[in-house]
């Protein structure tokens, strides 16, 4: 009987990801919450595993030689999942480099920029004193609604990211596109991304790995110590 993977996760985009792909794979796992809200990112147990500080993060009792491993980093568990199991990489090596690819392209642009857009639009306005700023509000807004367009021209020649077959690629994006109208989007010019994000949001493992620890999810956006905590500031009311 294969053992339970550990999963270090909070209800984030990042922490969806895994979660989708260990349903979508069929392995057993075992949750470990790590509430980035009120610092448990940064206890010792965890930076054994994941020195950056961030989940979500894996320990295989069962890694490549027998041997436990712990993994961090979204895509690099992604990756590991995939070759572990056989599923969701790609069928061929040339549909394996379209997948590497789009997962780079998440990793690279969606999340981080999704995830400033996130910030300005959402939390840094609520801060205290209240970080309003424009530029940085257009900018990451502008910024996201060019790689949904990426996305959208994609989906209109493939069934999914990386081609005719589901991937990891579609694990790592669609948890960040889902949130599209938080980041201020719209999809009445993207019809081949509405059509990927139902389809996808329909999935069995997908409705149920972004259901994992939801009553956990919270808006740090007026909790003044999560704000200290994830984003280094301190109120003005000390």
């Amino acid at each position: 009987m294969t053992a339970d993977i550990e999963l270090h996760y909070w209800p984030t985009p990042n922490g969806w990801k895994i979660t989708i792909a260990l349903e979508e794979m069929g392995l057993p796992y075992r949750v470990k919450l790590v509430n980035i809200g009120t610092g448990e990112q940064f206890e010792p147990d965890f930076l054994n595993i994941a020195p950056n500080n961030r989940m979500p993060a894996i320990v295989d009792p069962e890694g490549p030689d027998g041997a436990p491993i712990s993994i961090f980093e979204s895509g690099a568990i992604l990756q590991y999942l995939a070759r572990k199991t056989g599923q969701f990489g790609g069928p061929t090596e040339r549909d394996r480099t379209a997948v590497d690819q789009w997962l780079m392209w998440q990793m690279g642009g969606v999340g981080p920029m999704a995830g400033q857009a996130h910030h300005f639009l959402s939390y840094a306005p609520q801060l205290d004193p209240p970080q309003d700023l424009p530029y940085a509000k257009d900018r990451y807004r502008r910024e996201v609604g060019r790689l949904y367009a990426v996305l959208d021209r994609q989906l209109a020649q493939n069934h999914y990211v990386a081609g005719d077959f589901l991937s990891i690629a579609d694990f790592a994006i669609w948890p960040w596109a889902c949130l599209w109208d938080r980041q201020e989007q719209t999809l009445d010019d993207k019809p081949h991304m509405a059509r990927w994000l139902d389809e996808l949001a329909a999935r069995p493992a997908f409705e149920k790995g972004k259901a994992v620890a939801a009553e956990a999810r919270q808006n740090s956006a007026h909790d003044r110590k999560a704000q200290e905590i994830l984003f280094g500031v301190k109120s003005a009311q000390g």
